[in-house]
Formats: structure tokens, C-alpha cells, sequence
């Protein structure tokens, strides 16, 4: 380790670790340097690298500065006054206000002489500040915990910021403002909080539902819908308005469904798009916001749940220079999620890469897409036709859903292109079978296709508060595992924390990557049905999904009910 410069000079907690023995001269000096380098405060980089004891920071520091401590576990974040502060103070100075007594407001911190963020708070709330000293590593998550129960209420809509979002319709044109009364500042802040809340809480899509005496809001989360605010049924059409608004549809029309898009640039480096639609119910307009974050194509493969021989036979499959790999599963099974992940590994300078979808969900630089209009004449086929026109490489239907998109595909996977695309069907056989109902000879399909692979999002348990399972060995037989394997792994099962949703956190892939063997095209072009290619495929060591579901049980990663209600026929 290097020798601390001789002429550094230590103060506040720095000086009392090092008095106290918790850390040498030289610790402490690389220490202030990678935080300041990290822009992170002292206790933060010393808790989060690991150096020292978060406990133990605290409780020397309380007794060498005479700070009270306390343990945030006995708090109720629920109560905090954390809407005195803005969230950019909050986490910009790591500290976060717990109580107010009439003129005073006593606030955590992990540091207790962090002075700069006392008095920052005291100067934007006009109160007098007060310090309380507590654990680090507490305090982080309380901080997330708080921010995190601000209501999303009308109530709760006084950030200036929320005024100041960079929003734009879907064709980057600064949002118009038409009407006083869609353009309440209430609502504005109202409608804009629910979008940044979505994107926090990593939602796929927002539901606003109007009925007779209750106007709903709920986010699907991890694949399920929870409701998170429920507005008054007066302003329910306004609100809704200001939606249309944002996303460049016409205000005056609510007899017919429309679709638009909504643009918000978080920084100059992230935007999301929200895919809005409206469909015209008994009470009102219900609007649904599909989140499409470019980000989400790029998490790497390794991310996405693939088993080490699924992974390397996908691989191997989109590395192929001709020939289709096909993609199935029901909507929001992540279909597109893992096609654009190998289209970002497949995306270089060197290779013509385009795809027709409907719409676009994901841009990616590099990539040629085009939005399918019918309305206008532009359908799969349609675009599929231009794309062999352009001397492509790679081509990516969003769908194959009529017997002409599919038979362009084949030949242009037969004649030297590779082909990426997607069907609606249960398993892997059976999209074979799918191809022949649609009208694609077997000789076409055995000498197009070389990878068919179906996939569900299961969620994953919570790191923090899984608890193992006791279920008897009949449940387990029954679910699917071997006699002789059981008693050799353990089952978990969700119990629900501060960290989770209901013992659950974000999704995991479960796959069924099937490769066309030898023996599964002379089984096609004998023609076997589907249950006698799954059969072929199982005694070639292939998992379908619930095997493959089971196995990600087997590994701690979820539960056997997850299982269950994924992956049941």
C-alpha cells in the first residue's frame, strides 16, 4: 500500500478512524482520494468498498462529536417530512430529513461532519437543522425507501422540476400547449410524476382506467398490475387529455382508438418512449403507456437467463450467415428484448442490418427500422420486398402473422440472408407445425430454419427475503422432478420485503432453444406432428420450458408457484 503523503492533513471523521485505530494513515488518504475522485461521500466509498463496519463508523463517530444515534430500523419511513427537501438535495448530500419540531428539522446523516448539507437544507427550508447519526449502510436504503412512498397524489405535485421535464411528442416536436385547462400546472405535474415514477420503478406499462365513480391508475410491474393512485373521477378526462396532447393525437376525437408517442429526455445520453393508445370505453378513454427504454436491448445476454448450452447454440445460431432463428411465446414473454440483444451483438460497420416492426419498440444506432403502416401499404411483405432490394445482411421481421411475409422470409433465408423474427405459438414443435398450417412446405422449412426458441418471463425471488420451502416430496414429484434428485437442492419461496414486490424482484428468461438436427428434419419432412417433435427433442437432451423452469427453481432463482403459473398449459 503507498505511504500517505507526510504533509496530509486529516480532520472530521477521517482523523477519528484513524485515532481510533479503524484505519491506517495510508487507508484513510487513498480513501479521500477515490471518494472525491468518485464523487462520493467518505463514509460512502469506506461502507461501499467494504473498509469498514457501518455500525461501528457510527458509533465511534456518535461518541467523538456528541451526535445523537439512532437506528433507522425504529423509524417509520412512511412519516418522514421528506417532501421539505427536494430528491436532487436528498441524494446529492446523502442526508435525509426524519422529523420536525415546530422551527427545528432533524436530519440523518451517516457523516457527522457533513455541515455543508445541514446547512443547504436549513437555507431551501428555512428551518433549523439538526444532526442525527446513523448507519450508512441504513441510510441508504431508507433514502431509497422514503423517496419511494412519496404519494403520487395531486397533493404531492409541488416540485419545480416536475414543470421542467424535457418532454416531446413521438416526432421530437416540443409538446404544444392548447388548452388552459389540460395545461393546469396540477396536471401537468400530476401527469409527469406518474411517467417518472414509472421509470423508477422499472414498469412496463401504465394503465389509466376511468369508471363510473373511480378513475384508476396501475403499473404492471414484473408483469403484474398493481394499482398505485386513484385520482378524483372529476379531473379523470383532463388528465387523459393532457396524455393526448403529449403524444400528438387529436383531443376532440374519443369515439375511435388512436396511438401516439411520448418522447422524454431524462439526459442528454437517456430517453424513453412511452407508446401511448386510447380506446374508448363506457366512461371515458382508457389509455395505455407501453415504456420502451432503449436500454433494455443492451443488458447483455449473459442477463437475460440463458442456461451456458442455450446460450452458446443461440449464439451460434445468429452467427450463422444465412438462414432463420425463430423467436416464440405470448405478448410480453421478451421476445423482442432478446432478438435485439443479438442484434447489438451482431451490429457492425460491416454488416447491413434492417428491420420492419409494428411498431418500432426499441432504436438502436446502426440498425435500419421501419415502422409497417397497412393503413398506407407498408406490411411485412412490403418491407420485406424493399429490404432484398437493399443488400442486406440481416434482416429482422417484427412478426410473421400470413403465409406471404413468412414465404419471403424463407427465401431470404434461403438465399444467403440471416432472418430474425417472432410467432405467437406455446412451445417450439409447434411453431414448426404453425409454418405448415400457414402453407410452408416441410423441404422449405428444414433447408430456412436453423434455431426455433421459445421463451416466458418468470420473476425472480427477492435476494433479501427468500425463505427456503418445506414442500413434501409428493409436491415435488408431481411438479416434475426425479425421485432420486430430491433432498439434493434447495426450493425457496417468496416472502415480501421493503426491497420487493411481494418477495419478488425484476424477471428472468426461461428458454426452449431448439436446434434443427439431422433427425428433426427428417422427422419434418415425414411429417411428424408436434408432440412427436417434442418427444425427439426431449431425448435429445433439449429442456422445453417447464424443465428449464424447474431447473431455474433448482438454482434458487424462483419458486415453484412462479413456475407454475408461467409455464401451465
Amino acid at each position: 500500500m503507498a505511504t500517505a503523503p507526510s504533509n496530509i492533513h486529516f480532520s472530521g471523521l477521517a482523523k477519528c478512524l484513524i485515532q481510533q485505530g479503524v484505519l491506517t494513515e495510508e487507508a484513510a488518504a487513498a480513501a479521500v482520494e477515490e471518494a472525491q475522485k468518485n464523487k462520493l461521500p467518505f463514509v460512502s466509498y469506506l461502507v461501499k468498498n467494504k473498509q469498514v463496519d457501518s455500525r461501528t463508523v457510527a458509533n465511534l463517530a456518535s461518541a467523538e462529536f456528541g451526535v445523537p444515534f439512532l437506528d433507522l430500523d425504529a423509524i417509520d419511513l412512511s412519516g418522514v417530512p421528506i417532501k421539505l427537501v427536494s430528491e436532487k438535495l436528498v441524494r446529492q448530500h446523502h442526508a435525509l430529513p426524519l422529523f420536525k419540531r415546530g422551527n427545528r428539522l432533524f436530519v440523518a446523516t451517516a457523516d457527522p461532519t457533513n455541515f455543508q448539507a445541514l446547512d443547504e437544507i436549513k437555507f431551501h427550508t428555512r428551518l433549523n437543522t439538526e444532526n442525527i447519526l446513523v448507519e450508512e449502510e441504513k441510510l441508504i436504503k431508507a433514502i431509497d425507501a422514503a423517496l419511494e412512498a412519496v404519494d403520487t397524489s395531486m397533493s404531492s405535485m409541488l416540485d419545480a422540476d416536475l414543470d421542467n421535464i424535457n418532454i416531446s411528442g413521438g416526432d421530437d416536436q416540443p409538446v404544444e400547449e392548447v388548452s388552459s385547462d389540460i395545461d393546469d400546472a396540477p396536471i401537468v405535474r400530476f401527469v409527469n410524476k406518474i411517467l417518472l415514477d414509472s421509470i423508477k420503478k422499472g414498469v412496463s406499462d401504465i394503465h389509466l382506467e376511468p369508471f363510473e365513480k373511480k378513475f384508476r391508475i396501475r403499473f404492471r410491474s414484473d408483469g403484474i398490475l398493481s394499482e398505485v393512485a386513484s385520482p378524483p373521477v372529476s379531473i379523470s378526462n383532463r388528465i387523459i387529455s393532457r396524455i393526448k396532447v403529449m403524444s400528438k393525437m387529436d383531443i376532440a376525437e374519443r369515439r375511435v382508438p388512436q396511438d401516439g408517442r411520448i418522447k422524454m429526455q431524462l439526459s442528454k445520453s437517456r430517453a424513453i418512449d412511452f407508446r401511448v393508445n386510447t380506446c374508448p370505453t363506457l366512461f371515458g378513454e382508457k389509455v395505455v403507456m407501453r415504456i420502451l427504454d432503449p436500454s433494455s436491448a443492451q443488458i447483455g445476454i449473459e442477463k437475460l437467463g440463458f442456461e451456458e448450452v442455450q446460450q452458446k447454440l443461440f449464439l451460434t445460431a445468429i452467427h450463422r450467415p444465412y438462414g432463420m432463428v425463430l423467436v416464440t411465446g405470448p405478448t410480453g414473454s421478451g421476445k423482442t428484448v432478446s432478438l435485439y440483444t443479438g442484434l447489438n451483438i451482431l451490429n457492425s460497420i460491416e454488416r447491413n442490418i434492417s428491420t420492419a416492426e409494428d411498431p418500432v419498440e426499441i432504436t438502436v444506432e446502426g440498425i435500419n427500422q421501419v415502422n409497417v403502416n397497412p393503413k398506407a401499404g407498408l406490411t411485412f411483405a412490403e418491407a420485406l420486398r424493399a429490404f432484398l432490394r437493399q443488400d442486406p445482411d440481416i434482416i429482422m421481421v417484427g412478426e410473421i402473422r400470413d403465409l406471404e411475409t413468412a414465404s419471403i422470409a424463407v427465401k431470404a433465408a434461403q438465399t444467403g440472408h440471416l432472418v430474425l423474427s417472432t410467432l405467437h405459438t406455446n412451445d417450439a414443435p409447434q411453431t414448426i407445425n404453425r409454418l405448415m398450417q400457414m402453407g410452408i412446405e416441410p423441404f422449405n422449412i428444414v433447408s430456412a430454419v436453423n434455431l426455433i426458441m421459445a421463451q416466458r418471463l418468470a420473476r425472480r425471488l427477492c435476494e433479501y427475503c427468500k425463505k427456503e420451502a418445506d414442500f413434501p416430496e409428493s409436491v415435488l414429484l408431481s411438479a416434475g422432478y426425479a425421485k432420486e434428485d430430491i433432498g439434493s437442492f434447495k426450493v425457496y419461496e417468496p416472502v415480501g420485503c421493503e426491497h420487493c414486490n411481494n418477495g419478488y424482484k425484476g424477471r428472468v428468461g426461461i428458454y426452449q432453444v431448439l436446434p434443427i438436427s439431422e433427425k428433426m428434419r427428417a422427422l419434418i419432412l415425414s411429417g411428424g406432428n408436434a408432440m412427436q417433435m417434442a418427444e425427439l427433442a426431449k431425448s435429445e437432451g433439449i429442456n422445453d420450458l417447464r424443465a428449464s423452469g424447474l431447473l431455474k427453481v433448482r438454482q434458487g432463482i424462483t419458486s415453484l408457484e412462479e413456475i407454475d403459473r408461467v409455464t401451465k398449459e
